[in-house]
């Protein structure tokens, strides 16, 4: 099988939902599942969380993290973290654990390492959305930061199956844009039943068009996509924005820029992205 009949062939399995996982993604997807239900309360989300140890000592780290913090008591167990995050940050870190979780079980270093940068981009991405949601285009920062780390899941899920096709991400950035983002990735959102909102965001981001300065969902997205110092190791898309005029990148925002936005965010990016690094 050449690399677009490959690109195809996943591409088909993932449009009609046939997808792939590791045990542990289904397990955490379970969880994701008793988190969306609305009689789901507080003490059993705790109960949840505790059951899977990545996702408790993430959810400890994100609510001691500087964007989370802002007293500086620290938190040493999930139910006092869980208290502090709330639902719709807890549903960010199941949706991260999931993401981190689709290319574990690869055996190939060079494609372990490219899952590894994938992840740190994502990390930033995601960290960089939350302040910029917050400062800049006065969206909901954790949709922002969920958004950041579900963008790039149709690059995980295809890593996660390039063991079984030699070849498969050899070159050819245009079959990555119509097969790997749009169709792949649309599947694995849908199958992560990640809200249309946050999907149309990630949707705009394969598309590439901001408005500037950024207003929506989309364009908080794509901005923290242009200014993430760590890239992604898969193929870039038509008309992406490289890193020397991403560095120039700014503009105003109300009495100040966002150089000086970013500046002043600087340690709640960093500490966000290093408690989302696992």
């Amino acid at each position: 099988m050449d690399r677009l009949d490959a690109f195809r062939n996943i591409a088909e399995q993932a449009s009609r939902g046939d997808m792939v996982f590791p045990t542990n993604v289904n397990a955490s997807l379970k969880i994701q599942q008793a988190l969306n239900d609305p009689d789901c309360h507080m003490e059993l989300a705790a109960k949840l969380v505790m059951t899977e140890p990545l996702l408790a000592a993430r959810s400890v780290a994100i609510a001691n993290s500087v964007a989370y913090n802002r007293s500086g008591s620290d938190i040493t167990n999930v139910r006092t973290a869980v208290m502090r995050l709330g639902f719709r940050t807890l549903q960010s870190l199941v949706a991260a654990v999931v993401v981190r979780q689709i290319g574990s079980t690869l055996s190939d270093p060079s494609l372990r390492a490219k899952v590894a940068q994938l992840w740190e981009h994502t990390a930033h991405v995601a960290a960089l959305a939350h302040v910029i949601a917050r400062k800049v285009t006065r969206l909901d920062p954790d949709t922002a930061m969920f958004a950041g780390i579900v963008h790039e899941v149709g690059g995980f899920y295809l890593l996660s199956r390039a063991e079984e096709f030699p070849g498969l991400l050899d070159g050819d950035p245009e079959s990555w844009a119509e097969y790997g983002e749009k169709i792949i990735g649309r599947g694995v959102l849908k199958k992560l039943a990640v809200p249309q909102p946050v999907a149309e965001a990630v949707e705009s981001l394969w598309y590439g068009y901001r408005a500037m300065p950024p207003e929506t969902l989309g364009d908080t997205l794509i901005l923290a996509n242009d200014l993430a110092s760590v890239p992604s190791p898969l193929f870039d898309t038509a008309g992406a924005t490289t890193e020397t005029s991403a560095s120039t990148i700014d503009f105003v925002v109300g009495e100040g820029t966002l150089s000086e936005i970013l500046e002043e965010s600087d340690e709640e990016v960093k500490t966000l992205t290093a408690a989302l690094m696992f």
